[in-house]
């Protein structure tokens, strides 16, 4: 089979199902009297956390840096708070950490892709963080 074939359809409306249906009709024959197998998936899609979502919570990240907040004992820059944010945020809705040995021995945190979360996952991790924020006095805008 063709990889110039292969598609993901999201089904948002109608007119979606009907050229899913189009795809199948014009193709599936084809592929079978080419003794080609065929695998059908259908499951729930959840899209990916949005460009705002993104941006508040980066937004987020740079307002707890520049509050002079500390962790372990010292100021934290933006990139430090994402991932002290999305490590607590993970633990905290039993997601769970991976804390693994790195390749000098040091020791890793092998954390949740932020960019990879879906719309809910997102708004959840925000609200973590304000939630984090408020019981810190931290002023985010």
């Amino acid at each position: 089979m063709s990889t110039a074939l292969l598609r993901t359809f999201i089904l948002r409306e109608p007119a979606h199902a009907q050229s899913l249906w189009a795809f199948l009709k014009a193709n599936a024959a084809q592929w079978a009297s080419q003794g080609t197998p065929l695998a059908v998936k259908v499951s729930e899609h959840q899209d990916n956390r949005t460009l705002e979502q993104n941006a508040k919570f980066h937004a987020l990240c740079s307002d707890i840096a520049r509050s002079g907040a500390e962790w372990a004992g010292k100021r934290r820059s933006a990139a430090e708070w994402k991932v002290l944010l999305v490590s607590g945020h993970s633990v905290a809705t039993k997601e769970g950490a991976e804390i693994v040995p790195g390749l000098e021995g040091e020791f890793v945190n092998i954390r949740e892709s932020t960019a990879r979360m879906s719309v809910k996952r997102g708004a959840s991790l925000i609200e973590y963080t304000l939630a984090w924020c408020a019981t810190k006095g931290i002023e985010v805008q």
